[in-house]
């Protein structure tokens, strides 16, 4: 537990003796103290921290909130808690500020901590499943893939942070209505390529990536395809295209710093007979009925605006049926929550999914779908269109090569999701301050050359300060920068409660921006020997908050630049 975290369960657990005692003496009427809320105000000028307790407690006591909120101080020990002033604000907030020494204690912390500060133990070891991207293997990843990428592993990096057993899953679409729409496409690519004139299909994927993938079953095996029939020729232009689509997905990802738990199949979904499976226990539970030869679920009493196929009149499983399978199994392997990061044009589909979990017997809360919005591509001031089906998109090995894995990286977790992305190309490579990743970036290399120019004049950089030098911390500068460090904990512990990757982004730029002020308002290497020791403890520990946040990001921390 971290220095922050030990402060405010001393601040709850003094409230809570003020209102007891306040009860004791009869000041308050209530029966029971329920439970409420210590955090830090959205207003930093209001104070450190702020409760709703004499709030929730109106109703019981029978009194105005601020009137509870003046007893409850009135009652309150303040010894040993670290607050130096308690007030009243709004309708019943009580407000407290904090004693600013308590900011000195956050460097130790940092430096015995190292890469394990910031963590938080709100997920007790609890398992729980991240899926993202789980594009088709139909082509080749794209923008919308890396935004959902970038989002959905720093998701899970800040959730092993906060103490969940996390586990990263990539969902296989290698079965239904799209893989036939594959092999079609493949068939005729491969038939084109030796020679045959033959229309391609209407709803065949037109990517170039096709004919490179043909050309090299055709180099391996040549034209031994073309006497098959057709049904076993394109199950196997499928399978060595997918092998090699999956391939390609796998390298391109973890070129992108994504490495995943699980690659889980929807073939060995069918294959085992799980979706039947499913839809016979929804029948069970009497969502399930017969329609000209179709079997439907009753989505209508879960919510959804329609009822849908399940299971076609040719005993065909719907993607629908496999999604619902799907879903039901990540709860069957024993995860306690599961995260879905989908494009908003899956935004139909979230209400009648998490119904189907109800359905199910499950909690439906306990599905928890992300959705985010489109990403534009701007160079030169000018939209660059795209179209998967076309052709005509731009891969992220493609942005990769053009702008780097920390900058994609970066400016796909700086928004929230729900906002879209205009990626901008030019800002991205440009090594200026208006470039968010490389003015972070920059921060972390000035404080390793401080560290390096300390040791150069011959000054011992393996430091820990004592109390009495890190009490010479007293510039607005140092205070707010200790400030922004000691935040941490309760950053991350907020980013995991809302499943937001983009305020740790937001907060790493205001660490930077802190660090940049400091460095140029306060010298470090200075002939003070306690001051410097004390300036120079507080460097390592913004090194190390920096290199924590970004590793967390998925961003690299360069030591020179």
């Amino acid at each position: 537990m971290s220095l922050y975290e030990k402060i405010k369960d001393k601040i709850y657990v003094h409230l809570e003796e003020a209102a007891n005692l306040a009860r004791v003496k009869g000041q308050l009427a209530y029966d029971e103290l329920p439970p409420f809320v210590l955090e830090e105000p959205r207003e930093r000028q209001l104070g450190d921290l702020a409760t709703n307790l004499a709030m929730i407690l109106t109703k019981q006591c029978r009194k105005a909130p601020r009137d509870i909120a003046n007893i409850i101080l009135e009652n309150m020990e303040l010894t040993d808690t670290w607050i130096a002033k308690g007030e009243i604000a709004g309708p019943g907030f009580i407000n407290f500020h904090l004693d600013s020494s308590w900011l000195t204690g956050v460097i130790p912390e940092v430096l015995l901590l190292e890469d394990k500060y910031g963590s938080v133990d709100i997920g007790k070891g609890q398992k729980l499943q991240v899926e993202f991207v789980s594009a088709n293997p139909t082509g080749l990843l794209h923008m919308g893939n890396a935004r959902g990428a970038a989002l959905g592993d720093s998701l899970a990096a800040i959730l092993t942070m906060a103490g969940y057993d996390v586990s990263r899953e990539f969902y296989i679409n290698d079965a239904g209505n799209q893989i036939h729409n594959f092999a079609l496409s493949l068939e005729a690519r491969y038939l084109q390529q030796l020679g045959h004139d033959v229309p391609f299909p209407e709803a065949g994927y037109h990517g170039e990536d096709l004919i490179k993938t043909v050309r090299m079953i055709i180099e391996k095996d040549g034209d031994k395809y073309i006497s098959m029939e057709e049904e076993l020729r394109r199950e196997s232009l499928v399978r060595q295209a997918l092998e090699e689509k999956l391939q390609d997905i796998k390298s391109t990802l973890e070129d992108f710093g994504i490495f995943y738990d699980e690659w889980f199949s929807e073939q060995t979904l069918h294959d085992s007979g799980y979706v039947r499976d499913t839809t016979s226990e929804l029948e069970k539970k009497g969502y399930i009925y017969e329609k000209e030869g179709a079997l439907w679920l009753k989505s209508t009493l879960l919510g959804d605006e329609k009822d849908e196929v399940l299971i076609r009149s040719n005993g065909v499983p719907t993607y629908f049926a496999a999604d619902i399978a799907y879903h039901r199994h990540k709860f069957h392997r024993g995860f306690h929550k599961v995260i879905n990061i989908w494009g908003a044009d899956h935004h139909g589909h979230v209400a009648r999914m998490k119904g189907s979990m109800q359905a199910l017997g499950y909690n439906p809360d306990s599905l928890q779908i992300i959705l985010m919005q489109l990403v534009r591509l701007i160079q030169g001031g000018e939209v660059v269109k795209m179209s998967k089906r076309s052709g005509q998109y731009i891969t992220l090995r493609e942005l990769m090569d053009e702008v780097g894995k920390d900058a994609a990286r970066f400016y796909f977790i700086l928004r929230d999701p729900d906002s879209p992305v205009e990626f901008d190309l030019d800002l991205a490579k440009s090594q200026s301050a208006d470039n968010p990743v490389y003015y972070v970036q920059y921060a972390h290399a000035r404080l390793c050359s401080i560290l390096r120019q300390a040791t150069e004049q011959g000054y011992d950089t393996h430091i820990n300060p004592d109390k009495k030098q890190l009490s010479l911390l007293s510039s607005a500068e140092e205070r707010e920068l200790l400030k922004k460090i000691a935040d941490l904990p309760g950053e991350i512990a907020t980013s995991a409660k809302m499943a937001e990757p983009h305020r740790l982004a937001r907060y790493v730029l205001d660490l930077a921006a802190l660090f940049h002020s400091f460095y140029n308002s306060q010298r470090v290497l200075i002939e003070d020997n306690d001051l410097r020791i004390a300036r120079l403890g507080l460097v390592k520990s913004t090194k190390q908050v920096l290199a924590n946040i970004l590793g967390i990001l998925g961003v690299s921390a360069p030591e020179r630049m």
